[in-house]
């Protein structure tokens, strides 16, 4: 009898959340849009930070394959 309270609730909590996601509409454009002098779009700069998080990924890589190289050695 648990199991199916349990089932239940977790059934309702879903179905609910997609009834609060059906009422929320997009958001309104910002100020100045669809003029004659047209704002550029805004947002983040997307590749300083994949660089970066590239980079990173590069360096932890060759510590890791210089980690296992030394341990090679050492055997």
């Amino acid at each position: 009898m648990k199991k199916v309270k349990i089932i239940f609730t977790g059934l309702i909590i879903l179905f609910l959340s997609f009834g609060v996601m059906a009422q929320s509409g997009p958001p309104d454009p910002p100020g100045g849009h669809g003029e004659p002098g047209d704002q550029p779009p805004s947002g983040a700069a997307v590749g300083g930070g994949l660089f970066m998080l590239l980079g990173l990924g590069v360096a932890y890589g060759g510590k890791k394959v210089y980690a296992i190289m030394k341990q090679k050695e050492e055997d």
